[in-house]
């Protein structure tokens, strides 16, 4: 199974964390710069730990350079990666 999630990232955030819906898109504050793919690195190690998957399960399929992305995620049906999402605000990292 896998599972599609768009995300509006602001790299260059204070914490890592996902700040509520902006549209259809999930909202996602990214510690790391957006500078030699820092960003997507720490997006996909992020979204790895909250979904409680291997990063290797993580891909960025749409949007590399962009600050809207669409991010595939193998190992998780949608219901299950929403409520990480949203028990994820309780338990958030800091170091992007």
């Amino acid at each position: 199974m896998k599972t599609r999630l768009s995300l509006k990232v602001n790299a260059g955030a204070r914490r890592t964390e996902f700040a509520g819906m902006h549209g259809d898109a999930w909202k996602l504050r990214i510690a790391a710069p957006p500078v030699d793919g820092k960003a997507n690195a720490a997006i996909v190690k992020f979204l790895a730990q909250v979904a409680g998957v291997r990063a290797s399960a993580v891909s960025i399929v749409s949007g590399e350079t962009a600050s809207t992305k669409i991010v595939e995620i193998d190992g998780i049906e949608a219901e299950a990666l929403t409520r990480a999402i949203l028990n994820s605000h309780g338990n958030q990292s800091g170091n992007g």
